[in-house]
């Protein structure tokens, strides 16, 4: 027979499997915080001007609309050169897919870049490491029939596009703009069919951001060099879960910790089967020992005396699947599973997502696009993975309907959840 204390938070509960009487203290942890595929060119865009539609941040002065070249190709901007290599095998060759490469404007580095005393205004600037891009963007949507603005479909691609339309002097009231969360050939041949504006909420969102980011940065980091350290830094996420942090440490420093003790026994049956079984009751009782020396009556009262196993219960339980992956869940089940950190494995995901060589396939986008907080998964995918899970497994493993999970109250939802782009390109 043999017992063990715990230091426990709160109410007392079982503690683990040993066979010596032990000491265990534990800690409270701190917590860290089908359609159609289109077949021919794509006709030049339709030019919608709208003036009642306001663009914040765009410099005040008048600029001429682009004149397009009814005889050159259609320019299909993108943000990365992998993407745009698959891309441009899908639409052939009346398109020219070129990448940005993220952002080709910022605020300057040098100074605020903010007029906070005219409605916290940004001011902007081409950045100098992105002149030849800039230069080779310029000269194609020279030369073409249209400009189609293809960045990720989230704040920083919707401000990255609008960026775009300003350098290259397209309106961005036109439909201008196409989006897609797969990059598969159906996926880009759909967003080819239903081109929209630039969603200027979306971009007023992204700078809203960004403009705090600036704010918080550069008016609390020096206050910190004066107050704590050179070097150190504040930032409008960071800063809030510092605090997150600390005001969690200073409960766990205040917590009284709790002593409890537990009682466990080996025993074996007549067939020679071993097992451990924890003492809960005594006469009916639930037992509460707190000390040591109440353990140690109670394990001389009933030392050595046999146990009788009145009952065996057994008990089947079923649980239904994970909720389909976010980006938050996606980067936990990293690190849990796999041991990487976040950035790995963000970066992992941008290459599954931009496209693979896959043998007779070709360059192909094995899941959808990676940030997102939806659940939710698309009627076309929900039937794509029935037929495959009856097809290979059989009805025993289909369920009655579709799981559905609820959203977060503040979530977007403007993506599907992460989820691979074919069901038949598996592993093996």
């Amino acid at each position: 027979m043999s017992i063990k204390r715990s230091i426990v938070i709160g109410e007392p509960k079982a503690a683990s499997t040993s066979k010596d009487t032990k000491k265990k203290s534990t800690k409270k942890e701190s917590t860290t915080i089908k359609r159609k595929v289109a077949k021919e060119a794509l006709t030049p865009m339709g030019i919608v001007r709208d003036k009642s539609v306001l663009q914040t941040s765009m410099p005040p002065e008048q600029r001429e609309p682009r004149v397009y070249n009814p005889d050159g190709k259609v320019l299909v901007i993108v943000e990365s050169p992998a993407k745009s290599k698959t891309i441009e095998k899908f639409l052939g060759p009346n398109y020219v897919v070129k990448a940005s490469m993220g952002h080709l404007r910022d605020l300057p580095k040098s100074q605020m870049g903010i007029d906070i005393e005219h409605d916290f205004t940004p001011r902007y600037s081409n950045l100098v490491t992105r002149k030849k891009v800039i230069d080779e963007l310029v000269s194609y949507a020279d030369e073409s029939s249209a400009v189609l603005l293809a960045t990720d479909p989230d704040r920083e691609g919707e401000a990255i596009s609008w960026h775009l339309a300003y350098i290259l002097n397209v309106d961005p009231t036109s439909t201008c703009r196409i989006t897609f969360n797969e990059i598969t050939k159906n996926a880009v041949a759909e967003a080819l069919e239903s081109p929209r504006t630039i969603d200027m909420n979306m971009v007023d969102a992204q700078q809203a951001r960004r403009v705090l980011d600036r704010i918080v940065g550069y008016k609390l980091s020096p206050l910190l060099w004066k107050k704590v350290c050179k070097g150190l830094s504040a930032g409008r996420v960071q800063s809030v879960a510092v605090r997150l942090i600390c005001e969690r440490e200073r409960e766990i420093q205040a917590f009284v910790p709790q002593e409890y003790w537990t009682i466990e026994g080996n025993f074996e049956t007549p067939k020679k089967e071993a097992f451990t079984a924890e003492l809960t009751h005594i006469k009916g009782e639930k037992i509460d020992i707190t000390t040591e020396s109440e353990a140690q009556a109670v394990v001389d009262a009933i030392g050595g005396a046999d146990a009788v196993v009145r009952n065996i219960e057994k008990r089947k339980r079923s649980r239904k699947a994970a909720p389909p992956f976010t980006t938050s869940t996606l980067q936990q089940d990293g690190v849990r599973k796999l041991n990487f950190g976040a950035k790995r494995t963000m970066m992992i995901a941008q290459h599954l997502y931009e496209g693979l060589e896959i043998g007779s396939y070709g360059h192909v986008g094995l899941i959808t696009y990676m940030r997102t907080d939806s659940t939710r998964i698309s009627k076309e995918m929900q039937e794509t993975a029935k037929d495959f899970i009856l097809r290979n497994y059989g009805e025993d493993y289909y369920p009655s309907k579709p799981n559905v999970y609820g959203s977060k109250g503040s979530a977007q939802d403007a993506h599907e959840a992460i989820r691979p782009t074919s069901l038949e390109l598996t592993p093996k």
